[in-house]
C-alpha cells in the first residue's frame, strides 16, 4: 500500500489524476512484483473490475508512461512488458534460456555518456534489454563442447 501511495503522489506531482482505471492498473503492477504484459494486467484488473477493457489498459499504460510512472521494455522478441518506474534498472536477457535479470541503471552510464559525447545521441537505455548468454548457459555450452 505504501508503494502505491508513493506512486500516486508522483503521479499527481506530474500533473496526472488518479482515475479508477489508473488505480486498478497501479494495484496490479504492484501486486505482480515482476514485469507483465498488457494482457496480464487486463486479466489481473478484470478479476476486480470486469468492466475494464484491454483498450483502457493500453490507454492507461500510455498515459502513465507519459507521466513517468510506468516504463515498458522489450525483453527480446516477445511482447512489451511493463513495470513501475520507481525502481530504475536495466535488463539483461539470456537468448538461450530467456532468463531476465535486472541490473543497476548506472551500469550503462559510461555507454550513455559515450553516445552523447561521440554522437550527440541521447539514448533511452530502459526501452530495450541487452541480449546475451547467461552464466548457466555459458557453462552448459562449455560442458557440451568440451
Amino acid at each position: 500500500m505504501e508503494r502505491i501511495e508513493a506512486v500516486a503522489k508522483n503521479l499527481r506531482a506530474s500533473g496526472g489524476r488518479m482515475t479508477p482505471a489508473r488505480k486498478s492498473v497501479l494495484n496490479a503492477l504492484v501486486s505482480a512484483r515482476s514485469h507483465v504484459t498488457a494482457e496480464d494486467l487486463m486479466n489481473m484488473v478484470q478479476a476486480e473490475s470486469p468492466e475494464v477493457h484491454l483498450s483502457t489498459i493500453y490507454r492507461t499504460l500510455d498515459a502513465l508512461e507519459n507521466l513517468g510512472v510506468v516504463d515498458h521494455v522489450h525483453l527480446g522478441h516477445g511482447r512489451a512488458v511493463y513495470h513501475l518506474a520507481d525502481n530504475a534498472h536495466q535488463h539483461i536477457v539470456c537468448e538461450l534460456c530467456s532468463s531476465v535479470e535486472e541490473v543497476p541503471a548506472t551500469l550503462f552510464a559510461q555507454l550513455e555518456r559515450s553516445l552523447m559525447e561521440g554522437y550527440q545521441f541521447k539514448v533511452r537505455m530502459n526501452h530495450f534489454a541487452v541480449i546475451g548468454t547467461c552464466k548457466s548457459c555459458q557453462a552448459r555450452e562449455q560442458k557440451q563442447s568440451g
